[in-house]
């Protein structure tokens, strides 16, 4: 590993927080106790996870989307693992193109593991405010059979949801009945997460209005969460009898979360999108000596 400094960036998206860390040619090592180290908030830099930028050309995972989207999302949770989509992360990962100048107002394609996700960064307004970012998210997949979540003892029925990464949606009479969220919460049965679940607890708060709190896999409670929002839409219009598919109407969703608030709309095609901040709050170089410890 050379010992020169590395650029970082840090941004959010509803608080959901990343460090982003430029690499267009791949020539990072990351293994997760690297990443866990870099997102660790007392001894790193801190954040919900990791963006590594690269071109889609350069990695393996994402060279066959190389013709559709020029930069690929490889993205990690803060404990280092590697995780399919993360949609705030795709927002932010948006608006750091747009810093850089490899990117401009108006329609963007980015690969991620999940598959290409299509991305409209909105005109700058005249006070100079970032305009908001949609993405689409693609279709939502739910999956058969009953699934649970337990807190506190507590069993509640859940709705399996996927948007490219598992989803499990509980809705309760009051987000505090979520517990604390220090730990996963129980899903059952198992053999439908085998690789783990993101649990959202949602609320409503009015017609077509919910808030959520959320345990991600691989992190723990977030600010935030961009896919998990979308499932709970997604979840919230099959109970309220407002599949787009069946009505043949879009259905669209405010999902307020702990940092924020994002809208979340569902097409009668089954195309989901989220719309939402992104923000850029700090750039620097990490330091040489440091960073030589924690990369091989």
């Amino acid at each position: 590993m050379s010992t020169a400094p590395l650029a970082f960036l840090k941004g959010h998206g509803t608080e959901n927080d990343f460090v982003i860390l430029p690499d267009p040619e791949n020539r990072l090592d990351l293994p997760p106790a690297a990443v866990a180290r870099l997102c660790d908030r007392r001894a790193g830099i801190g954040g919900d996870g990791l963006l590594h930028v690269v071109r889609s050309a350069a990695h393996p995972e994402a060279a066959g989307m190389a013709g559709e989207a020029e930069w690929f999302m490889d993205y990690r949770n803060s404990d280092g693992s590697v995780a399919e989509m993360c949609g705030n992360g795709v927002r932010v990962f948006a608006r750091y193109l747009q810093r850089a100048g490899l990117a401009t107002e108006g329609d963007l394609a980015l690969a991620t593991r999940a598959g290409v996700r299509r991305v409209h960064i909105a005109k700058t307004a005249d006070d100079g405010t970032p305009g908001d970012i949609t993405v689409g998210m693609g279709r939502a997949l739910l999956p058969a059979g009953e699934v649970s979540v337990t807190v506190d003892g507590r069993r509640r029925p859940a709705r399996n949801v996927n948007m490219g990464n598992p989803h499990a949606v509980a809705f309760v009479e009051d987000l505090a009945h979520a517990g604390p969220l220090l730990d996963p919460p129980q899903v059952t049965p198992a053999a439908a997460y085998p690789e783990g679940a993101n649990v959202e607890f949602a609320a409503d708060r009015g017609p077509r209005h919910v808030a959520m709190r959320v345990h991600e896999r691989g992190s723990g409670e977030t600010r935030s969460c961009g896919t998990g929002a979308c499932a709970v839409m997604v979840a919230a219009a099959r109970r309220d009898g407002a599949d787009p598919a069946v009505t043949g109407r879009p259905a669209t969703y405010t999902v307020d979360v702990p940092g924020g608030r994002l809208v979340i709309t569902e097409h009668p095609d089954g195309a989901v999108e989220m719309t939402g901040p992104a923000e850029i709050v700090a750039e620097g170089t990490l330091d040489a000596r440091w960073l030589a410890a924690v990369l091989p």
